[in-house]
């Protein structure tokens, strides 16, 4: 060794098997400058790389040295006082703070997967600095760029939630809104979001979800309650919910994703910018990979069957909305009113397919029937996915057969109720239509464009 005195840690290389580190404490000899030594030849030769840290204060003496094991020459080096980052190989050094009291940092630690760093200090505690990714590309792309999307850490799959988080750059405010998109290995879309950006740095988390079911919106009476619009939390409103106990989670959020490549791509001002990165799963989770991955399939194919349940019973409810509109309005018509009536019944009878009449008092308190397909598919998501009510959920294993069986049941009565519905659009309504043709206008399927912001 070069300079005698004690060595508080020697550190290997992570990136060239001839290349260590070696950090020598002199200071119980009186000589407080910092010792950091590197070699590139197993040891023949060393070459000080800590004259650009501190000399002269009394606590400048190194005690700790961490390779970057996520960049190749980026060191973390702690003294008596204080902590310090080189990106290149120890050439220069950067104080680095970010709330790290001035204390001896005795122990650095670099996990690589959580791009984290870890100091351990004397009588100060522990303290940790979370995702240093802007920090080990700092000085790589190009600096004045209008967007700099920086590479993303990899995505830890828990086994119910899970969290990557996304930086950029915006040299100046974005004239739109940004869109934000996770694709997976096949280019598939599997979570959107539209965020508003601003000059600077930005970060968006995603929660590892995929995009979430659709909402159901009631637009009319219910069967058992005419007068619920009149409810204090319904009165100022032109749509109600779906309501019962324990149904929020799968009927909010979407799928977890499953370990595997990604891509997110960032939409500025219509240019878009990718960076491909990966979900790993945690450790703690005893399924493989492609349980995982059989799991979250099973749970895009439940909520796909929601979405088309939903679409089917949003485009009844605004088609009995209008024949509710009509029917008032039009009370002493006898014939008219029978007609209406006529439709109404077949349309509701598709809609009960779909939903209970319980399901259309928006109450969470009824329990008197089975339920239809909408809440069958509800409970059996959080069965697969990641709970519901008292279900715990079992995102983190695959399917039983189970519940893959009780699904092809469900999809088999959401194929009648498909067909009924298709019958409704392409005959019944259009004939309706036709033998009212001059005395009302045309039920439609569809909200005006004035009333499609209103959609949920």
């Amino acid at each position: 060794m070069p300079v005698w005195g004690t060595i508080r840690k020697i550190e290997p290389s992570r990136f060239d098997a001839a290349t260590a580190y070696v950090v020598v404490d002199r200071h119980m000899m009186d000589d407080r400058r910092p010792y950091i030594y590197k070699t590139t030849d197993l040891g023949r030769t060393w070459t000080r790389i800590s004259d650009g840290l501190p000399q002269d204060h009394p606590l400048a003496y190194a005690m700790s040295l961490a390779e970057n094991p996520n960049r190749q020459g980026m060191l973390f080096a702690g003294t008596g006082n204080a902590l310090y980052y080189s990106l290149d190989d120890g050439g220069t050094w950067t104080p680095l703070k970010a709330g790290l009291p001035a204390a001896p940092v005795t122990w650095i630690v670099v996990p690589r997967l959580d791009h984290d760093v870890v100091v351990s200090t004397y009588g100060r505690g522990i303290y940790v600095l979370r995702d240093i990714t802007m920090l080990e590309q700092s000085d790589r792309g190009v600096a004045d760029a209008p967007v700099r999307l920086y590479e993303p850490p990899t995505g830890f799959r828990l086994a119910r939630s899970g969290s990557v988080a996304f930086t950029f750059a915006l040299t100046t405010a974005p004239r739109d809104t940004l869109t934000l998109d996770v694709l997976d290995s096949t280019g598939a879309v599997v979570r959107s979001i539209r965020a508003a950006g601003r000059a600077g740095t930005n970060r968006v988390t995603w929660d590892l979800r995929h995009d979430g079911p659709h909402q159901v919106a009631l637009r009319t009476a219910a069967p058992d309650n005419p007068a619920i619009w009149d409810e204090p939390r319904f009165r100022k409103g032109t749509t109600r919910p779906i309501l019962h106990w324990g149904i929020q989670g799968p009927q909010r959020t979407g799928p977890v994703a499953a370990p595997g490549r990604y891509t997110f791509r960032l939409t500025v001002d219509g240019v878009a910018h990718t960076q491909p990165f990966r979900v790993v799963k945690d450790p703690a989770i005893a399924s493989s990979n492609a349980d995982l991955a059989a799991s979250t399939r099973t749970q895009v194919r439940i909520r796909d069957d929601m979405n088309s349940a939903v679409d089917m019973i949003n485009r009844l409810e605004i088609m009995r909305r209008q024949v509710e509109e009509q029917r008032a309005s039009r009370s002493a018509d006898g014939q008219t009113q029978t007609a209406l009536a006529e439709l109404d019944g077949k349309l509701l009878g598709v809609e009960l397919q779909l939903l209970s009449r319980s399901d259309l008092q928006s109450d969470d308190k009824w329990y008197v029937e089975g339920y239809r397909i909408y809440s069958n598919l509800l409970w059996l998501s959080g069965e697969v996915g990641t709970g519901a009510g008292d279900v715990a959920g079992g995102a983190e294993f695959r399917p039983t057969a189970a519940s893959l069986a009780t699904l092809s049941g469900i999809e088999r009565d959401l194929a009648v109720a498909t067909s009924a519905f298709a019958t409704l659009i392409d005959k019944e309504v259009p004939a309706f239509n036709m033998a009212m043709g001059g005395k009302m206008p045309p039920i439609r399927d569809t909200l005006p464009v004035a009333a499609r912001a209103l959609l949920p």
